[in-house]
């Protein structure tokens, strides 16, 4: 079915309207501040809200959805929908228990649904949306969280997934397409390393070396099988253990007028993972990443109003990855006019690039001298672009129309496809 604009935005809208019939009766008879103007759609509970987070407790939920169709190139049109609902809970233990310095657990549920637009429709390897795939409720973060010794040292243990302290740009959170939002993908795809939602065991120990300098490690189990199936959603399983990631990262920060950060990492994953086209194992998985997110202009009579750049190169290991390199680069304008303080226009450019040695094995396999030679022909990456208003129309409501443009959709599957362009609407809400 041909792109409706109709059709899409109702399905979004629509999707977004039904958080009201998740949200208890009590809840929504809150009058005592404005829905326009309040931070989330179900506000302060009549103060109880604010009463729990001064006792030590604090309730979060948020709605994701992303509507997208393609207009032209790919496998064929049409409209998919996806969306994600979390719901947390943060526990103040020092508030609780009455003992300064007893930390903070976290406990996060995940429930995502719908049809990915990349595998139904365009046939790509960069996801369009961020939220698509894993279509089960699983529990993504049960934490704890405190300092030792000093406020510059502080720890995290549990389950959790390790992208939401590593290897992530919020800055990134401005785009929808999975390449841009909010991790190179090299670091998903060549080896051990979870984001978002997925969860596994780990520890964190970061160090403040100083307000210019941030230093970080951590150990995570690697349980690539067990982790990734619904039946195990809940059991924060160490069934399936093949080995640890262990990143180490700096974060450098510039808190001048042009203020930025920038991140350098690398990490080593302990597994035993067969070769591309190999028999042979490869006994550890290695990768890099740089990011930068830099301030270049900034309105001196108003300073909300910046245009920030940002950049990302990152590799991974050449045996065993079949996504070898991802660079982008984007401008992310904030408070593009006056009467919207907090809306933000985002364009970024970024290239995925195979590894030859999957080429090569792609060419093997090809069932006729002619496939081979159209498989030999394709882009040695896919590329994309990408361009989005993010309208904060509530405090608690994001509308965020979007356009991508895939080149090369087919290059990660020996597949001949033309390039893509498809458009959607992303809805946040918090609740």
């Amino acid at each position: 079915m041909f792109f409706s604009s109709r059709a899409l935005l109702n399905t979004s809208l629509c999707g977004g309207l039904s958080l009201l019939a998740l949200t208890p009766a009590c809840v929504l008879a809150d009058t005592t501040d404005n829905l326009m103007n309040r931070s989330t759609l179900t506000g302060d509970w009549g103060g109880e809200r604010q009463k729990l987070i001064d006792n030590g407790i604090k309730l979060t939920g948020d709605y994701n959805s992303e509507t997208f169709s393609n207009l032209h190139g790919g496998i064929k049109h049409g409209t998919r929908y996806s969306q994600q609902v979390r719901i947390g809970a943060q526990f103040d233990l020092s508030k609780l228990l009455a003992s300064a310095d007893a930390g903070l657990v976290q406990i996060t549920v995940n429930d995502r649904r719908g049809h990915s637009a990349s595998e139904d429709l365009v046939g790509n390897r960069l996801p369009i949306q961020e939220n698509a795939g894993g279509n089960y409720t699983r529990l993504s973060e049960f934490s704890y969280q405190r300092t030792l010794f000093s406020e510059d040292l502080t720890t995290k243990v549990g389950f959790m997934p390790m992208g939401n302290d590593f290897g992530g740009m919020p800055l990134l959170t401005s785009f929808v397409n999975a390449g841009f939002c909010a991790h190179p993908l090299t670091q998903s795809n060549g080896s051990g390393w979870t984001n978002y939602p997925t969860g596994h065991w780990g520890g964190e120990l970061r160090y403040t070396v100083s307000p210019a300098l941030t230093l970080q490690t951590a150990v995570f189990q690697v349980n690539p099988e067990y982790n990734s199936r619904s039946s195990e959603a809940f059991s924060m399983t160490t069934k399936g253990t093949t080995g640890a990631i262990m990143p180490l990262e700096a974060i450098f920060t510039n808190d001048a007028w042009l203020n930025g950060q920038y991140k350098v990492g690398w990490y080593y994953d302990t597994s035993n993972t067969r070769k591309i086209g190999s028999t042979q194992k490869a006994n550890n998985r290695t990768g890099a990443y740089v990011l930068v997110d830099q301030a270049i202009w900034r309105d001196e009579q108003d300073p909300e109003s910046v245009l920030r750049a940002f950049g990302q190169a990152s590799s991974s290991n050449a045996a065993t990855s079949p996504m070898r390199h991802w660079y982008s680069v984007g401008l992310v304008k904030q408070k593009p006019f006056a009467s919207r303080p907090k809306d933000s226009i985002a364009f970024a450019y970024g290239r995925a690039v195979f590894n030859s040695r999957s080429r090569d094995v792609q060419e093997a396999a090809a069932s006729s001298p002619e496939q081979a030679d159209m498989i030999a022909s394709l882009d040695s990456g896919e590329q994309l672009l990408e361009l989005n208003y993010g309208a904060q129309v509530t405090p608690w409501l994001l509308l965020r129309p979007d356009l991508q443009y895939i080149i090369e959709p087919g290059a990660f599957y020996g597949a001949k496809r033309s390039n893509a362009l498809v458009a959607g609407l992303q809805v946040k809400a918090t609740f």
